[in-house]
């Protein structure tokens, strides 16, 4: 092969080129060229080769025939087109190439991968007719490179850049981009998908506890045994966090469905072993199917955290699939959060004062701030509901701190020198300001920090770590008093209560209510009241209601009592006033924990997220009531207003529905005189 010949392949630019080459092979030493060429063939990843007329190799570079090789045939004397296949990706590629090699045009840069059954390489390839100097065509010239590295270090790259770094699953991109390809190829398919979106339970208590780096091990365990237990039903992916999403695309019915949610669960559930640690977790499963929960991967996803959401609300470790109410639910939510950002500015909040009162004085010897919100439009509206998206949206923070400073504002101007309990928030007792923002409220009120009760739930031990024990110490040396709530309802354990600072606990009303009735109710106030005596602590039984249960109470040691047995919550005001003539309590509720109940037959009406609806009572008392022909589906745990007498809306919570009958329970108790006197008694 000549200089000439090897200068053209490299320059494929024309007669200049040509002209160029023709100049240096005149000025160069054959033998020089030829050592010019051996050097660049051995250093570097570029290459030449030559054909004949006929299209085959006369000449290709040492190091690529080595390659090419094969047993008894050598690449030197096959075809060009034998030795070479035009990479796939360059779809159309194959026939240009071959047209270029039999209209005898130059051609550049055509990607090829080796054709044969060894290690796969891919090649870039160009050249050009070779015309000797009687104008008569030769074969071609050309010059390669090898591209395998550069291609492999670009998969490597894509991969990385569509996979999650810690556990290798897909990541948000690439779970992305599959479930927009799916969803396009949905009408021609005709066959569905499913969108699972998956959070494990009680995965951050590992991360504070354990550490990160066992949180981040036992991830991966969950990603492989998910992969498992998908295999080749769908991808499984990773969008950071404990937050898991599958795409499932082949199965047969929403049993499958079912199925393949449940061996999840239980699968996610089984205990681990890792970093010389016992680990137990759980799993939620949110499901949304496309196209009739979604034909977008936009609703589709918020779909399936619609389910994800209802899921952990049902008490997680469930799968639960979308439904339409989940979105009216969630765009109620949405109004009721941008209603409550506006809700403190326009005075709608209100707080009310529900007495404490000692079982051996029977005086009152404190009051409960508890919010309210007198929506415009809705009435008033359960804490039960806007106090979670007061969480979940920060609005906690500025709602918290404004019924603080108002509540000991309040208490400071009473006639006797009652205490004030507060309730702090999860959310707002993970603030490092707290101790700062309760400081400033005892300072601007006057009040005194022995009068001042800081309620706090069993839920902040859930991620017990020296933060916890650092806060309750911090609002413990300035003098205040810190209270227990709800005891028995979350994460009780015998060992916080014997190392944190608490000078009371607040027996559950759940326990309280009807232990008049039930004996085991009565046993368990009885042994909190025990662990507590032991440990110096007071006692407050929350939810009484009737005064057999005052006594009741009193027996079994509470030392203090509230609930509507003494009056609803009142105003500050009232309070004032109240204090001011009596310091003794009077009870105003029922006598026995036996119900009086009103057998009724009549219509009502349900006010639902501003809509009303029409039911018909069955049965009353002033705890709640059954009903039934209502239109409208109904679920346990959901909020609503029920018309008792009158166009008297009162809130209530569905406490179960079946068979077309649906059983209330009022937010607080009722008068049964009002709809006495409209009802038809049977």
């Amino acid at each position: 092969m000549s200089l000439t010949r090897l200068v053209n392949g490299f320059g494929l630019g024309g007669r200049p080129a040509e002209a160029a080459s023709r100049a240096l092979a005149e000025q160069l030493d054959p033998d020089l060229a030829v050592r010019l060429v051996n050097s660049f063939e051995a250093q570097g990843s570029g290459w030449f080769w030559e054909s004949d007329r006929a299209g085959r190799i006369v000449y290709l570079s040492g190091k690529v025939a080595k390659l090419l090789d094969e047993v008894e045939q050598p690449a030197v004397g096959r075809l060009l087109t034998e030795l070479f296949e035009v990479n796939g990706e360059l779809e159309g590629s194959e026939r240009t190439l071959n047209f270029h090699l039999n209209a005898r045009t130059s051609f550049a840069g055509f990607e090829v991968r080796s054709r044969g059954n060894g290690a796969e390489r891919i090649w870039t390839i160009s050249g050009r007719p070779h015309i000797d100097e009687m104008g008569q065509f030769r074969g071609f010239v050309g010059h390669g490179a090898d591209l395998t590295a550069e291609r492999r270090s670009d998969a490597e790259i894509k991969r990385l850049a569509l996979s999650d770094s810690l556990t290798g699953l897909a990541n948000r991109a690439r779970m992305r981009t599959s479930l927009d390809q799916i969803i396009m190829q949905l009408e021609r398919n005709h066959r569905p998908a499913a969108l699972f979106m998956l959070d494990l339970d009680r995965f951050k208590a590992v991360n504070d506890t354990l550490g990160h780096q066992t949180g981040d091990a036992l991830l991966k365990v969950v990603a492989q045994r998910l992969e498992t237990c998908v295999a080749d039903k769908g991808l499984v992916g990773r969008l950071g966090g404990d937050e898991f999403q599958v795409i499932v695309s082949n199965y047969g019915n929403r049993s499958d469905l079912e199925d393949l949610a449940q061996r999840i669960i239980s699968s996610l559930s089984q205990p681990y072993f890792i970093s010389g640690s016992n680990i137990s977790i759980g799993c939620s499963v949110g499901i949304a199917v496309a196209p009739e929960d979604g034909s977008d991967s936009e609703i589709l996803i918020r779909n399936a955290d619609l389910s994800l959401y209802d899921a952990k609300a049902e008490g997680r470790g469930r799968h639960r699939f979308f439904r339409t109410e989940l979105l009216r639910q969630a765009q109620t939510r949405k109004i009721l959060e941008d209603d409550l950002r506006q809700a403190l500015d326009r005075g709608e909040l209100w707080i009310a004062y529900q007495p404490v009162v000692s079982t051996l004085t029977k005086a009152v010897v404190g009051y409960e701030a508890l919010l309210r919100w007198n929506h415009p439009r809705l009435g008033a509206v359960s804490p039960a509901e806007f106090i979670p998206i007061a969480e979940d949206s920060s609005l906690i923070d500025p709602i918290g701190e404004w019924v603080l400073r108002t509540a000991c504002a309040t208490a400071a101007r009473w006639p006797r020198p009652v205490r004030i309990a507060i309730n702090v928030s999860p959310v707002q007792f993970a603030r490092q300001a707290l101790p700062a923002i309760v400081a400033s409220a005892l300072a601007n009120s006057g009040l005194a920090s022995d009068r001042l009760e800081l309620e706090i739930t069993e839920s902040i031990f859930l991620n017990e770590d020296a933060s916890t024990e650092r806060m309750l110490g911090s609002l413990k040396q300035m003098g205040l008093r810190l209270v227990l709530d709800d005891f028995g309802t979350g994460y009780s354990s015998l060992a916080y209560l014997k190392k944190a600072p608490f000078d009371k606990i607040k027996i559950d009303q759940s326990f309280v209510r009807g232990a008049a009735l039930d004996p085991r109710n009565a046993a368990i106030i009885r042994a909190v009241v025990a662990i507590a005596d032991t440990l110096k602590l007071e006692t407050t039984a929350e939810g009484v209601e009737t005064q057999d249960e005052i006594e009741l109470i009193a027996r079994l040691g509470c030392s203090h009592i509230q609930g509507f047995v003494y009056g609803r919550p009142v105003s500050g005001d009232d309070v004032a006033a109240s204090l001011a003539n009596s310091a003794e309590a009077t009870p105003v509720g029922l006598k026995t924990s036996r119900l009086s109940r009103q057998k009724l037959l009549r219509s009502t009406r349900l006010e639902v997220h501003g809509r009303s609806h029409s039911a018909r009572i069955r049965d009353i008392s002033t705890k709640g009531l059954m009903i039934d022909g209502y239109d409208l589906p109904l679920s346990a745990g959901q909020q609503l207003q029920v018309d008792i007498a009158d166009n008297k809306l009162v809130p209530a919570v569905v406490r179960w529905a079946k068979d077309g009958r649906a059983g209330l329970e009022f937010v607080d108790p009722v008068d049964l005189s009002a709809p006495a006197s409209r009802a038809r008694r049977m």
